[in-house]
């Protein structure tokens, strides 16, 4: 057995007692990042690296991988992130992609991205439809510096405030907002270390219910969108019933359909805006 092939199998051990999900994935990742080369690439080497271990104890007490490597894959995407932003998940990847199919419908489509967070929803879509006006907007000033370098260069309006109050200009012209807001109610625990220890605490409580920011995006998506715009919100897998509910007490809103990720949890809802005239 390879130098590599026998820490890798100490790693993962210890990766494993620690609890943590993935531990033959995270013990290459950090093996290759350790290296400075893709994992697919890690084959080529007779050992991890003079790091490894220090990475390893680090993964063991439960900082997250990304914030080791200091990258997050999304979509296409490879993503800037650290202390101070919510590391993106892959279940946000298809809040993504129905953003998308909304957004090709519309001959010029303009979309907003409330609560941006490292800015993964608003360059996204970006970057996978070049033909659409993307802004987003954080209210954390840490979080916001996450998203100006990972939207650096790219064609994404970027503001720092609060999303309540952002985006008076566009008022009734937007055709998609789309928002992973925080939706954890504050006093739930938390199972996984990496979020109650690492993510940052706007990016998750949200109220004794845990809605008070999916209220606060119906009321701006339904200032910001035009008739017949939609809106997808992401939400906790235990939401599938309250924050649809949210969207349909309103009276402001036709369509209203709760969807499943790719696990089959209850993961997003999506609502068309009515005319102003029927609010």
């Amino acid at each position: 057995m390879t130098a590599l092939r026998a820490a890798l199998a100490r790693a993962t051990e210890r990766l494993t007692v620690a609890g943590v999900p993935s531990p033959r994935v995270d013990a290459e990742e950090l093996a290759a990042h350790s290296l400075g080369v893709s994992r697919r690439d890690l084959w080529g080497h007779d050992d991890p690296g003079d790091e490894f271990d220090s990475y390893v104890g680090r993964r063991a007490a439960r900082e997250p991988l990304q914030h080791i490597t200091g990258q997050a894959h999304f979509r296409h995407l490879t993503l800037a992130v650290g202390p101070g932003v919510f590391v993106p998940r892959p279940e946000t990847e298809v809040v993504v992609e129905a953003a998308l199919v909304a957004a090709r419908s519309a001959p010029s489509p303009r979309v907003v991205d409330l609560g941006t967070g490292s800015g993964a929803i608003a360059l996204a879509v970006a970057t996978e439809l070049p033909r659409a006006t993307v802004h987003a907007v954080e209210a954390d000033p840490a979080a916001h510096a996450w998203a100006v370098r990972n939207c650096a260069g790219s064609s994404v309006d970027l503001r720092l405030g609060d999303m309540a109050a952002a985006f008076d200009d566009l008022d009734g012209t937007v055709d998609v907002v789309v928002s992973n807001p925080p939706y954890i109610p504050v006093g739930a625990s938390v199972r996984d270390p990496e979020v109650a220890q690492f993510d940052p605490s706007m990016a998750l409580w949200s109220g004794s219910d845990g809605l008070d920011a999916v209220r606060t995006v119906e009321q701006v998506a339904a200032r910001l969108l035009r008739p017949g715009g939609t809106v997808v919100v992401e939400h906790a897998d235990l939401q599938g019933v309250s924050a649809p509910a949210v969207f349909l007490s309103s009276g402001r809103w036709i369509d209203v359909v709760d969807h499943r990720d790719l696990a089959g949890r209850d993961r997003y809802l999506t609502a068309t805006r009515t005319p102003s005239s029927a609010q």
